[in-house]
């Protein structure tokens, strides 16, 4: 771990204080489009703009990158985040913010390949899964420290606005200063729909499903709070408590999911998760109980996610699963684009429980599309599967390329360690 630190410092301390800006400006803008007086399928706009946004950078950032270099890149987006997260308390409008919201989206997403292509390049053989490992935490940790900030000022003035952006201006400084060099860019072209169908129906399906699970969650969960009436402390808490139980609960559901049939296991979660949001349609429930359901709703949703993509990769040859992993993540993002804006129309339908509702139809779905798939193709034998490998819905295709290849090296050092076997992996269903 020290040796992570010490090669890393500068990328981690960089990406935590980005983290604490995005997730700021998130919870932010949901607390003030209700001042404003936006309705929820405005703000659905402009949740929604942002994922449209991250698709779109996805996409654009490795061409910016080739012909450019990454600290060339790095530094525009970092400029252009800044300035925009200052300039939402200049022009409250709708359109202005759903504008903001797409260029804001595809910067960060821009930033995350450049920074997980750093990241990627720094961590060798024996340190790659501690060099993810704390990534994820600090990315985790960086949202939910955004948080707490919500509560230093006044949602209706301009401070919060400028907090995030200073500190986004102050995250490059350690990087760009660092001595690391810049990493060689290499991506690989996502595998067409049509064969990632194929290869793993289920896979797709739970892919574009969670997508608007987590677009609710980053997107929509501020604005739920709002119309709910609660306060800025406990929208605070609400959202706090997704990312915490995303980050508590990966590892163990993960460990879980290398003993057993992963089909059962996503099966099982997915009801559990959807039986969990299905209670503010029942009850009135208190703020101590929404703040356990959104535990739950982050802590099943974050790994099913980690699971879909292993489950793929166990019908996939190696040379193939980075080129699934990036059709996943289209996927996901395009769920993450329609989810706000069907929650919207749903909440100025039914009030608040919009929310809930549209994200238990979801799991729901994902549990049955799961029990579906366990009739049509049998369970592949343990010698055939590949390692859980942790990764958050923000991961960019580069740091799920290394999460599967750390993965992959682990269970070839594992097999080296058990013997000789029979590699079946070609005669997969």
């Amino acid at each position: 771990m020290l040796e992570v630190l010490r090669y890393s410092w500068a990328l981690l301390l960089g990406m935590l204080l980005l983290m604490v800006g995005n997730g700021l400006q998130g919870t932010l803008l949901g607390v003030r489009g209700a001042i404003e007086g936006f309705s929820a399928t405005e703000m659905s706009f402009i949740m929604s703009a942002y994922f449209v946004g991250f698709l779109g950078g996805s996409r654009l950032t490795p061409r910016l990158i080739r012909r450019v270099g990454h600290v060339r890149v790095f530094a525009a987006l970092g400029s252009l985040i800044s300035a925009v997260l200052i300039l939402y308390a200049a022009a409250p409008d709708p359109w202005v913010w759903t504008a903001m919201r797409v260029l804001i989206g595809f910067c960060f997403s821009g930033v995350y390949v450049t920074a997980e292509s750093w990241l990627n390049n720094s961590a060798s053989n024996e340190n790659r899964g501690k060099a993810l490992s704390i990534y994820m935490i600090v990315q985790m940790a960086g949202v939910v420290a955004a948080q707490g900030l919500m509560n230093l000022a006044d949602p209706a003035g301009w401070l919060l606005f400028v907090i995030p952006s200073v500190l986004v201006s102050v995250a490059f400084a350690p990087i760009l200063l660092s001595v690391s060099p810049a990493p060689i860019f290499e991506s690989t072209k996502p595998m067409t729909l049509r064969q990632l169908f194929d290869a793993s129906p289920l896979g797709f399906v739970g892919a574009f499903l969670l997508g608007g699970v987590f677009a609710a969650q980053f997107g929509m969960s501020a604005v739920y709070g709002t119309t709910a009436g609660l306060s800025v402390a406990e929208i605070s808490i609400f959202v706090s408590s997704i990312f915490v139980g995303g980050m508590v609960l990966q590892y163990p559901i993960g460990w879980i999911s290398d003993r057993m049939d992963r089909r059962v296991l996503i099966m099982a979660l997915a009801a559990f998760a959807a039986v969990a949001t299905a209670l503010p349609l029942l009850i009135a429930p208190g703020f101590p109980v929404l703040v356990g359901l959104a535990f739950v709703m982050g802590g099943v949703s974050n790994p099913l996610y980690s699971l879909l993509i292993a489950y793929t990769n166990d019908f996939l040859e190696h040379d193939d699963m980075a080129a699934a992993s990036g059709g996943l993540i289209f996927l996901n993002g395009v769920g993450a684009t329609a989810g706000p804006l069907i929650i919207g129309w749903l909440m100025d339908l039914v009030g608040p429980n919009g929310f809930f509702g549209f994200v238990s139809v979801l799991f729901f779905a994902t549990a049955g599309y799961a029990a579906y798939r366990m009739t049509q193709r049998p369970t592949p034998s343990a010698a055939d599967t590949v390692a859980y490998a942790p990764v958050v819905p923000t991961a960019s295709p580069v740091a799920v390329e290394l999460a599967q290849e750390y993965a992959f090296e682990q269970a070839l050092e594992d097999e080296e360690a058990a013997g000789p076997h029979v590699d079946n992996k070609s005669e997969a269903p």
